[in-house]
């Protein structure tokens, strides 16, 4: 795949200062980078990214991530790799995604177990993260972005 432009974060100078101000808080209050690394690469998964899906699954091989639970990440719900509270964050990063699938885009039910896992701050972090994720995406696959570009 050719992209079909450049990417416009790195076109548009002021974006990438907002990028990384919104990166930098959504990994500030303490959230496992691990937890916002899947996902980020779940969101990626569901929006079709390619260049995200590679760099996310290959950041997180570098960190140290284990091949079952990356492999497993589109398929979370049949699998034990993942713990409650991951599994809680994979379920809100889906239905924030998918925001118009269904009548109310995030039922208390998938809130109040995200709740149960983390604090407040934890949650902003998340649904900021998410949030992050979808536009990265959306720039990306716009654009087609190619996966295994060197973003440095």
């Amino acid at each position: 795949m050719q992209a079909r432009m450049t990417n416009p974060a790195a076109l548009l100078p002021d974006a990438v200062k907002g990028v990384n101000l919104l990166y930098k808080a959504a990994h500030s209050a303490g959230l496992a980078k691990s937890t916002l690394d899947l996902v980020h690469l779940r969101a990626s998964q569901i929006n079709g990214c390619s260049a995200c899906v590679d760099a996310g699954a290959r950041g997180m091989r570098k960190a140290g991530e284990t091949d079952e639970r990356l492999f497993a990440v589109a398929a979370w719900r049949e699998t034990d790799y993942f713990t409650e509270a991951e599994r809680a964050a994979l379920d809100l990063a889906e239905h924030a995604t998918r925001l118009a699938d269904k009548g109310e885009a995030v039922p208390d039910q998938v809130w109040e177990a995200a709740a149960k896992h983390f604090g407040e701050a934890e949650l902003a972090s998340l649904v900021l993260w998410i949030a992050t994720t979808n536009f990265f995406n959306r720039i990306n696959a716009v654009t087609r972005q190619p996966a295994g570009q060197n973003w440095d």
